[in-house]
């Protein structure tokens, strides 16, 4: 049962049916199996009955109030920006723990996998649900390392809005761009929380213009810092001309005051904000034609007796069309500027019936969610997220329905509403196919469980990790009859390697890391092949002529095309026997036996005895797709990461010379504060195992992040390298 807890998302609309996310599931299971053991959580905070003090909230005791008030909110960010901090003071001023937790100490809420208290960071997603001033809030802190991109991904899928955190001293950092455009991809409104402005070198103004720049969105700057680095102490309400103030003596930020300006005590500050807030106004008119009218009506002649209600009201509407983003600042760490954060949320991102979800549920039984633990709970209304027990066979991104008939009902319905809307958005075709886009994996290493009687152990193990992550992929290499796990990266590999030990009692060993190469060829062949084949009584026929070409445009599955005379009479089943053929053979390439893209495939003729078998006409396709193969000039492709390293002026050469050793092309070399920002390109084989290079040249001072960026041809010197280490050849040059 505990490994088969999924969440979803419930839907204003009334379509039975239900959403399946499978966001931390398998952090339920590692964590309920700690409770049984002899463990220790090392916090007291909200949960099961019995288990809290007086001064504390009971999960029990959150409000149920109407969709309107209901906020299912996402934390993002850059990894180390802050996200699991924020979340814990979110929680603590809500009245749902009971102490502060701190991420350098592995005491946090939402952070509970053991991996992620030994390395201090967010591996993945935790969902906590609170009340905050009359409203329910749904919250899921979300990775920052890019290994993990994809539980970002399946998170924003079923958010409303989302809360981006920055480090003030950086701004727009590399994971911060990936994030972003997961959530313009989703088209999740969002707030800005540049966090951090405690911390030597914070500007805002660096990393407001940093969000105008990079990002290409238009900031409202709804907030002013009181101070910068040590000095900050405060924020600037701009929208209520209001100083808002902490007390330096309280521990735990509770303790705060929120005054008027006002001429005579802060003259200087009064006139800042006057003019912030005027431009703000401005702003909000340029991008909202009803308040733009209001503004030119009413308030032409002073913006200052424009009510701050009316303001907020304009801002709510720009963010929810997703035409600007809000922006806040504070310090989570030091206890500054999270109850405005809380406020901002509350008042500018959406409710779940003003966003356009097509999902449902009927659910037996319910469970909801605090990080690692969570309460049963009879029922939930429309809006909400929640967790479900014992659905074995779904998976991230299913659509479940309790009957074929009320799947073709919402289909119909869909249909028919997306025929009074232009049929927008295909509303029938997103409402049951709406899966997640998982990313192919990059690096790849065999492994093998303690002795052969564990292998079917093992084999659950890996089945289950996948379930909960499908960016793991497990297969079979052919020839060795070793299993082969396939990840995003060295982190998420070594984590599953662990996870395997810890979760599931077995410790297992893993070969050297390779990297996930691709294949394409040069030029265009022809080949023909013929299968003839007698099994029984029955004889199998089948002749085969098709042409393997390359094509310009990127595109991992091969293009296959038909000549007119194959295509005429071609039965769908023989059709698609013949696609099974050619996707299967495009899965080892001849060279290294890796994946072949860019290619295309015509088939010239084909000529299938009667009573041949599909298994048959698939097994001549492949064979002749692999003879075409190997007869062209092929090309080893290999991985190539965007690059971003931060480092101090002082170890910036150092830093550029062993680039230049690992193939990289440096982009450009930006200043921010005291750092040099590099951003270039290195192949993913030379990047390996750089993160203690980078610790030993610049004594700890540097930090970097790595993303997927394509697949590019290796040049022939590389290449024949790489193909003489593979088949145990010296490459003497």
């Amino acid at each position: 049962m505990l490994s088969n807890l999924r969440k979803f998302v419930v839907s204003h609309k009334k379509i039975p049916i239900l959403h399946i996310n499978n966001m931390c599931c398998s952090k339920m299971r590692a964590s309920l199996q700690r409770l049984k053991s002899h463990v220790p959580l090392g916090r007291n905070y909200s949960s099961l009955p019995g288990l809290i003090g007086n001064d504390i909230k009971s999960l029990h005791s959150v409000i149920n109030p109407p969709i309107a008030k209901i906020r299912n909110i996402g934390i993002m960010a850059h990894i180390d920006a802050g996200k699991t901090t924020t979340t814990e003071r979110i929680l603590y001023y809500s009245g749902y723990t009971r102490s502060l937790g701190d991420v350098d100490d592995g005491d946090t809420v939402t952070d509970f996998m053991a991996q992620e208290r030994e390395r201090g960071i967010t591996i993945q997603s935790a969902a906590v649900t609170f009340d905050w001033k009359g409203y329910r809030v749904n919250l899921i802190d979300t990775p920052g390392h890019v290994d993990f991109t994809l539980e970002v991904e399946r998170c924003l899928r079923v958010l409303d809005g989302a809360v981006a955190v920055f480090d003030a001293s950086a701004g727009v950092e590399a994971q911060t761009l990936t994030v972003w455009r997961q959530a313009d991809k989703h088209k999740i409104p969002r707030i800005c929380f540049l966090n951090k402005m405690d911390k030597t070198g914070a500007s805002f103004k660096y990393a407001v213009e940093s969000i105008r720049e990079k990002l290409k969105a238009k900031p409202l700057l709804l907030q002013l810092p009181l101070g910068e680095g040590k000095a900050f102490k405060g924020v600037v309400d701009v929208v209520n001309k209001e100083k808002l103030l902490w007390n330096p003596n309280s521990d735990d930020g509770k303790d705060f005051v929120r005054n008027p300006l006002l001429e005579m005590s802060d003259p200087e500050l009064l006139k800042e904000t006057t003019e912030a807030r005027n431009a703000l106004i401005e702003q909000v008119a340029d991008l909202d034609d009803e308040f733009a009218d209001l503004v030119l009506g009413e308030f032409s002649e002073n913006f200052d007796l424009l009510p701050a209600e009316k303001l907020q009201t304009a801002i709510r509407r720009v963010t929810l069309a997703q035409t600007a983003v809000p922006v806040l600042c504070g310090s989570a760490l030091k206890n500054k500027g999270v109850q405005p954060l809380l406020d901002a949320v509350t008042v500018y991102l959406p409710s779940p019936e003003e966003r356009n979800y097509e999902f449902l549920e009927r659910i037996s039984r319910l469970l909801l969610p605090f990080a690692d633990q969570h309460i049963e709970i009879p029922s939930l209304t429309a809006g909400n997220i929640a967790l479900t027990v014992g659905l074995k066979h779904t998976a991230t991104g299913d659509t479940i329905a309790s009957s074929k008939s009320s799947a073709l009902a919402a289909a119909r319905r869909a249909e028919t509403e997306g025929g009074k809307k232009h049929r927008r958005n295909n509303e029938a075709e997103r409402l049951l196919l709406a899966g997640v886009e998982i990313p192919e994996p990059v690096f790849f290493c065999t492994i093998e469980p303690p002795s052969v009687a564990k292998q079917p152990d093992l084999d659950y193990a890996l089945k289950c990790l996948q379930r909960e992550d499908p960016s793991l992929k497990v297969k079979l290499d052919a020839d060795s009859g070793q299993t082969v796990l396939c990840g995003m990266g060295e982190l998420h590999i070594e984590i599953i390697h662990d996870r395997i030990k810890r979760e599931y009692g077995l410790e297992t060993y893993l070969g050297p890391l390779q990297v996930a190469y691709r294949e394409t060829i040069l030029n265009a062949v022809r080949a023909t092949d013929t299968l003839d084949r007698t099994l029984g009584d029955k004889r199998h026929l089948v002749t085969v002529e098709l042409e393997v070409k390359p094509v310009e445009t990127a595109s991992v599955m091969p293009v296959i095309e038909y000549a007119g005379s194959v295509s005429e009479d071609l039965p769908t089943a023989s059709q698609e026997a013949i696609e099974n053929g050619i996707h299967s053979a495009c899965l080892q390439g001849p060279l290294l036996g890796s994946p072949v893209q860019d290619v295309a495939v015509a088939v010239h003729s084909l000529v299938i005895h009667p009573g041949t078998s599909t298994t048959m006409i698939s097994a001549c396709v492949s064979r002749c797709i692999q003879k075409a193969l190997k007869k062209a000039d092929k090309q080893v492709l290999e991985p190539l990461m965007k690059l971003e390293v931060t480092v101090t002026r002082d170890y910036l050469s150092l830093v550029l010379a062993d680039l230049a050793q690992r193939r990289g092309t440096i982009q450009e070399i930006q200043t921010r504060q005291e750092n040099k920002i590099i951003t270039g390109f290195v192949p993913l084989a030379e990047i390996m195992g750089y993160s203690t290079v980078l610790r030993t040249l610049t004594s700890g001072s540097a930090t970097f992040a790595l993303e997927l960026s394509n697949y590019e041809a290796m040049n022939p010197q590389d290449q024949t390298v790489l193909l003489g280490r593979r088949s145990g050849l010296t490459q003497v040059l």
